[in-house]
């Protein structure tokens, strides 16, 4: 069924047999048992997390989509949820687990978590929006740093650089610490900053290892209703999650080339695709060679990360 988003952006949604559809991000679809038979098999305190194909930019819900961008985002999850020791929210991923056939591959049944919200970003690397606020006040999220660093530094420490969760269509933006304290408590706020630092601890090391750079990442939490636990949801160290740069062309003092839709960004702000990126038009369409270039980079990243080849 079609379905618009806060954007006005008509977004396809599947009819899945014993699954009633809830709600549609940026790229996931979220589903809940709607028949006896599933719940019987699945829990009723489960949702099925489904991963389009669809992609962002500048905020914005592009027309275009990626092909199999949602198996890789599923496929590369779960993998990394294997690799990370953490409490997780996966259950199911598989037709025999409960996993509709006609959805296998991109999507997960997950835990059904009250998500905190706060969106708990680690940084290892200086780049970005943690950059532009370096240059501005030798901080980021009021974190002072040493001087005398560039774009692509590499921290003494990983820090954890929170942001606001924002609606879709709005960006998200930078909070401090004391934020998290004041949204979730003193308890909470540290549990929420030791568990992102952990997993982007050893996620960079499992991706150094693999000749690529984990600069940073978002990873969001919630509680686990029936253990009352702080759980990993959500996807977890993807492309549309973290920074993946290329080891061997790494170079500080520039930006680096990512593992992820930076060819759709590099066009959508070219002359080449005539958008107004301060304008109320939305993006155009994208060429299909952009499109292709995409869906290889995503793969790459899978490939050079699980070591498995994508089919």
């Amino acid at each position: 069924m079609a379905e618009s988003n806060s954007q006005g952006l008509q977004t396809q949604t599947l009819d899945l047999p014993g699954w009633q559809h809830v709600y549609s991000g940026k790229v996931r679809d979220l589903y809940v048992p709607a028949e006896d038979s599933v719940k019987e098999l699945v829990g009723q305190d489960c949702v099925l997390v489904v991963a389009s194909d669809r992609i962002s930019a500048f905020d914005h819900v592009l027309s275009s989509e990626i092909p199999d961008k949602g198996r890789v985002l599923t496929q590369l999850s779960l993998w990394w949820f294997e690799q990370l020791g953490v409490e997780h929210h996966v259950l199911a991923s598989t037709t025999a687990e409960g996993v509709p056939a006609e959805v296998e591959g991109r999507a997960m049944i997950c835990k059904r978590l009250d998500m905190f919200p706060v969106e708990c970003i680690a940084r290892g690397y200086l780049t970005g929006s943690g950059l532009l606020e370096y240059r501005k006040s030798g901080t980021v999220c009021e974190i002072p740093l040493p001087g005398g660093l560039v774009d692509g530094s590499r921290l003494e420490h990983a820090i954890f650089t929170p942001s606001a969760k924002a609606e879709v269509g709005e960006h998200d933006e930078n909070i401090t610490y004391d934020d998290v304290v004041a949204m979730v408590g003193d308890d909470i706020a540290a549990r929420l900053s030791e568990l992102t630092v952990k997993i982007y601890t050893r996620a960079e090391e499992i991706a150094r290892e693999r000749g690529i750079i984990l600069a940073d990442t978002k990873v969001e939490f919630g509680i686990d209703a029936a253990t009352g636990v702080i759980t990993l949801g959500d996807e977890v160290l993807t492309p549309d999650s973290s920074r993946f740069w290329d080891a061997a062309t790494y170079e500080p003092g520039k930006a680096q080339p990512s593992y992820d839709k930076q060819y759709v960004r590099d066009w959508l702000t070219s002359a080449e695709s005539g958008w107004d990126r301060a304008s109320d038009t939305p993006p155009p369409a994208l060429p299909a060679d952009i499109v292709d270039k995409t869906r290889a980079r995503y793969v790459e990243a899978y490939e050079k990360l699980t070591g498995r080849t994508f089919a």
